[in-house]
């Protein structure tokens, strides 16, 4: 009798406090923890009995640190089996490419997925928590799609965003012409940013790219008009209007029409 009540338990729904519930299973977390952090996730039954069904389950031990999301219907078999296979409740949050670092962080603070560690923070304490202290923050993340779990670290996105470029650049860095006139990865890197805002076909950027490489070579001034508009509004969208004469003659750190080089 005992074993039939056993079996009816571990297979019916579990009693939720919501119609899904969202549980978070930390690295190293004990069984009874687990339990327990179930329970006050939402899960509506005892933890101690959780624990014992985790425990003498045989598969414990196998359960998976992450941020799951706990369904309507989901009996505790079931429960055991996502936490064992990882069936994590992944989102994801895609860096455009084009995009300027301002608009990244804006989609990145509005995102309801997100534990926002970095909102507080200025882009200065962002860089130097990554490891880059004293880098402007523009062009140091590589555009793609992010997966991550739900209640994750918008700083720990930002690493790996980091790093992905990091990679990225290396390798293409390491692949370049060597007769190129640019001293280092990141020279590559803000005249690729140029060429990206020059035009929006990537079949162009090779002609236009030549066009900037030419002038280098020259030593002439590369007279980039997005340059000017990222210096007047410095990164936070477009002008919305045409460039003025003043604007051109204007000094900016960003105006290449004024400035020499990159």
């Amino acid at each position: 009798a005992w074993a039939l009540i056993s079996i009816w338990w571990v297979m019916r729904p579990l009693p939720l406090q919501a119609e899904t519930v969202d549980l978070a299973i930390e690295p190293g977390q004990s069984v009874k923890s687990m339990a327990h952090t179930a329970v006050a996730s939402g899960v509506d039954v005892s933890p101690t009995l959780l624990y014992y069904f985790f425990k003498f389950s045989g598969q414990s031990r196998l359960i998976r640190a992450g941020s799951y999301e706990i369904a309507k219907d989901t009996s505790a078999w079931q429960l055991l089996n996502k936490l064992v296979r990882g069936e994590e409740n992944l989102k994801t949050l895609t860096l455009v490419e084009g995009w300027t670092w301002r608009q990244f962080r804006q989609t990145m603070d509005k995102s309801e997925f997100l534990k926002h560690d970095a909102l507080a923070l200025s882009d200065e304490e962002i860089m130097s928590h990554l490891g880059k202290a004293g880098l402007s923050p523009e062009g140091r993340f590589f555009p793609d799609t992010y997966n991550f779990s739900k209640g994750s670290s918008d700083l720990a996105l930002l690493k790996r965003a980091a790093s992905a470029m990091d990679k990225h650049l290396a390798l293409a860095w390491q692949g370049r012409d060597l007769g190129l006139p640019l001293k280092d990865a990141d020279e590559a890197l803000i005249l690729a940013s140029i060429v990206e805002k020059e035009t929006g076909r990537a079949d162009e950027r090779p002609r236009v790219a030549s066009v900037f490489i030419n002038r280098l070579q020259k030593r002439m001034k590369l007279q980039s008009d997005p340059t000017i508009v990222y210096g007047l509004v410095g990164g936070k969208g477009t002008l919305g209007r045409g460039i003025t004469r003043a604007e051109i003659t204007s000094p900016s750190p960003y105006n290449t029409y004024v400035i020499a080089g990159l």
